[in-house]
């Protein structure tokens, strides 16, 4: 007895539908539960698979350490009057006779509009010669000038005055008001008070980094330390070269939360609840909140310490497991700490992968229906 066409379709149609299902086709977010375990070095996979603990958070809570060196903090103010090379004076002299050294006919006082420190911090003078300007005070100038003068003329009188001039300037550039060279002056002697000078920051305080170069040295501080801190505003010196810009660290989320990105740090510090939060919490029809997955490449130090060993080298794969459903996951993820180029990865639930598989079988089926309705018509013809 032969078996009929619409049987014979739907038997087919079933055995095909089923074997696409059980053929792990299914789209999904990413890997499972069970893959990521099975790639832990206690199942011969290369990652340290670790559920975070109180322990755990500790030894994992790593924060940048941006700060000033001894040689920035150390340094005091400069006198807002020392003279240095680059800089413009302005001197005058009386000279006690009519017919002085350098004042005209029937004029006993002489102006010099402005004379130039050069590069070596000397300047020039008739009849007193070349005279070191760089380091002395206008007081300590006009002193050095009257003496060298005295043997010239009878009881000269001088009178320096220290000018705007590019001796001693800072450069800014980055996210601040107005960029720019500005000179060092008695109420922009130090960091912060030069940063008020070039109109602020341009960018949130919470992720502004200050940097300052000088010379071969470079260090960085956050923005707000430098408030919460007053001892971590520096003197500047000439030729500093200030960088303002936004905190450049980032993590990336993927998986079932409310959306998949690459994500800026807002804050200096960051935990896994606020990562999750920042991309929209996880989503409630399809998120498995006992697998909150952490993927880091940590540091030889803190993976000895998590691990309670001290026979690791090198940087170690690590995967730390967050469950949100334990009595204390929701503290254990609020103190979980965050870093730069973390990847948190939140697995499906197996009811969304559930319902997948009944999708698909129903749309299979669904197929298998209209197969079995074509081979009916076609044996009714």
């Amino acid at each position: 007895m032969s078996t009929p066409p619409t049987r014979w379709a739907r038997t087919v149609a079933i055995v095909a539908a089923m074997s696409i299902v059980a053929s792990c086709g299914l789209p999904r977010l990413g890997p499972s539960k069970r893959e990521i375990y099975a790639g832990s070095i206690q199942r011969q996979g290369d990652a340290f698979v670790v559920a975070v603990n109180d322990r755990v958070t500790r030894a994992t809570a790593v924060a940048p350490a941006l700060g000033f060196s001894d040689d920035f903090l150390r340094a005091g103010p400069l006198g807002s009057d020392t003279i240095r090379p680059g800089d413009s004076l302005g001197l005058t002299v009386w000279e006690n006779v009519d017919d002085g050294l350098l004042s005209p006919p029937e004029a006993n006082a002489t102006v010099l509009e402005e004379v130039q420190v050069d590069g070596a911090g000397f300047i020039f003078i008739p009849y007193a010669g070349r005279i070191r300007a760089a380091g002395n005070t206008p007081e300590a100038l006009r002193r050095v000038i009257t003496e060298r003068l005295a043997d010239q003329t009878p009881d000269p009188q001088v009178q320096v005055r220290r000018l705007s001039g590019d001796g001693a300037t800072v450069s800014l550039v980055g996210a601040v008001g107005e960029q720019g060279v500005y000179p060092i002056e008695r109420p922009t002697r130090t960091l912060a008070t030069m940063l008020a000078e070039a109109g602020g920051i341009t960018i949130s305080p919470e992720v502004a980094q200050v940097t300052v170069m000088r010379g071969a040295r470079r260090d960085t501080i956050w923005f707000e330390d430098l408030y919460d801190h007053p001892g971590l505003d520096i003197a500047l010196r000439g030729g500093d070269r200030i960088l303002v810009e936004q905190d450049t660290r980032a993590f990336t989320v993927l998986g079932a939360t409310g959306r998949q990105a690459r994500v800026p740090f807002e804050t200096q510090t960051l935990s896994a609840i606020e990562a999750l939060a920042t991309v929209g919490g996880l989503r409630t029809s399809a998120s498995d909140p006992t697998g909150v997955f952490v993927f880091r490449n940590e540091p030889e130090a803190i993976a000895n310490q998590v691990m309670g060993r001290n026979d690791l080298y090198g940087a170690q794969r690590m995967v730390y497991v967050l469950d949100l459903t334990e009595p204390t996951g929701m503290f254990v993820a609020r103190d979980f700490v965050v870093r730069d180029g973390d990847t948190l990865y939140v697995t499906e639930a197996p009811f969304a992968q559930w319902n997948k598989v009944i999708a698909a079988l129903t749309g299979s089926l669904g197929a298998v229906d209209r197969v079995t309705n074509s081979a009916r018509t076609l044996g009714s013809e």
